[in-house]
């Protein structure tokens, strides 16, 4: 009994001092895999720190090319035939024939419509009636000028035998000169009516409309039973193109691109119809005569188009792509490298400060930025002007040489990491 009594306490004392050991354990268990994990964050941290990348550069450089160029100048145009003929109506009246239609094939002086005869008809019998008894009228005129005559000469005789007197010759000569002044009135007549005659048979003749080229009918305004009335203008009743095979696109080229378009410049024509097909042709005419449309000034240029297919049809509205210029194998620089301008420096207060403005330049010259300092964070450029050449839109020739040049196409805000667009 004393013995346990004895035993407790000291247990107790034991198991006090092996509960703090193991306190002090966990302790350095904790601070053990606290040290662990610092350790890992401080490796992370260095790893990072040596394999991060450098800053991004404040300047996007551009690279020369070697390739081919062809300066262009686009415009739309309509598809219209080479020779396009309007035949209309000389004579009026109702139709009462129409021998035609769409897309019919004619030969030349084939017989297109008939507007009805019959007026004119009678007018012919009626003018030959006149030129009749216009004929008669010669034909007694000339029988009282022979009885003038007659009356003339014996007035003549008796004067010279003294037994007529003076005033029956000049009554008798009176006489003779107006018949032959009615003859003569009478055959003046007599040529009117035959005029009239002659175009009242003309007149027949138009009542039929004759095709005066052989080709195609490609508009026709008329059908049977209409009438037609030709007074100041004759109207429009077939429009006909000679050969479709053969058609011609007249473009209206801008005024700001006229002075790069001349004649024999070949040129690639497209129509929404036929959109992968590219139809070539060439300038055969760039008119002097303006066209204003709305403020905008326009020149009309004339270009021949195969159509050995008959794919192209009158009226199409075309896209004109005319080729100026053209070189191969030459140095390209883009055109965002020409148009880049350097952002202008910030004040305290972030605003920009104002620049002198830089020179004008001359004709066949433009201005690239080269980059003279490449240090990071402290990059420097600088102008230069260099000539240039032809450009397509995308790239210019270059004409100086830039060979181990940095020349700079954009610009980059290093802040935030947007792009700053220069030089549009």
């Amino acid at each position: 009994m004393e013995s346990s009594e004895v035993g407790s306490p000291a247990r107790a004392q034991l198991q006090r001092e092996l509960s703090r050991q193991a306190g002090g354990y966990k302790w350095l268990k904790r601070l053990g895999v606290l040290a662990v994990l610092a350790a890992i964050v401080a490796g992370i941290v260095v790893y990072r720190v040596r394999t991060a990348p450098p800053p991004p550069a404040r300047y996007l450089l551009a690279e020369l090319s070697q390739g081919d160029l062809s300066e262009t100048v686009q415009s739309t145009g309509q598809v219209k035939p080479v020779t396009e003929v309007q035949v209309g109506a000389q004579v009026s009246g109702r139709v009462t024939k129409v021998f035609v239609d769409f897309n019919s094939q004619v030969t030349a002086g084939q017989v297109l419509a008939e507007i009805d005869p019959s007026l004119l008809t009678t007018q012919i019998e009626s003018t030959t009636a006149q030129l009749a008894g216009s004929s008669a009228s010669v034909a007694r005129a000339k029988a009282n000028l022979e009885a003038a005559r007659v009356r003339l000469d014996r007035a003549k005789k008796l004067v010279a035998e003294k037994v007529g007197s003076q005033l029956e010759l000049d009554s008798a000569q009176g006489a003779y000169d107006i018949a032959i002044a009615e003859v003569n009135a009478s055959k003046a007549q007599v040529s009117q009516i035959g005029a009239q005659l002659k175009a009242s048979k003309t007149n027949l003749e138009f009542s039929k409309i004759l095709s005066p080229i052989e080709g195609v009918v490609i508009t026709r305004s008329i059908d049977p039973g209409q009438t037609v009335q030709a007074s100041f203008q004759a109207p429009v009743l077939f429009v006909l193109a000679q050969d479709l095979r053969k058609m011609r696109v007249f473009a209206d080229i801008d005024e700001a691109d006229v002075g790069r378009v001349s004649e024999d410049m070949r040129a690639e024509i497209t129509v929404d119809a036929f959109p992968s097909v590219t139809f070539s042709g060439k300038v055969i005419q760039l008119r002097l005569s303006p066209v204003t449309t709305q403020g905008v000034v326009t020149y009309a240029a004339v270009l021949d188009v195969a159509n050995d297919e008959l794919k192209l049809r009158p009226g199409m509205t075309a896209t004109v792509t005319i080729t100026s210029a053209s070189v191969k194998a030459v140095t390209r620089i883009p055109n965002s490298a020409l148009r880049f301008r350097p952002a202008p420096p910030l004040d305290d207060k972030g605003k920009p400060m104002p620049q002198d403005p830089l020179p004008k330049l001359e004709a066949g010259k433009g201005r690239v930025w080269v980059v003279t300092d490449s240090t990071v964070g402290k990059e420097k450029v600088e102008p230069r002007v260099v000539d240039i050449g032809i450009s397509d839109g995308i790239y210019t020739e270059l004409l100086t040489d830039l060979s181990g040049e940095k020349i700079v196409r954009d610009e980059t805000d290093v802040g935030d990491g947007k792009q700053r667009k220069g030089g549009f």
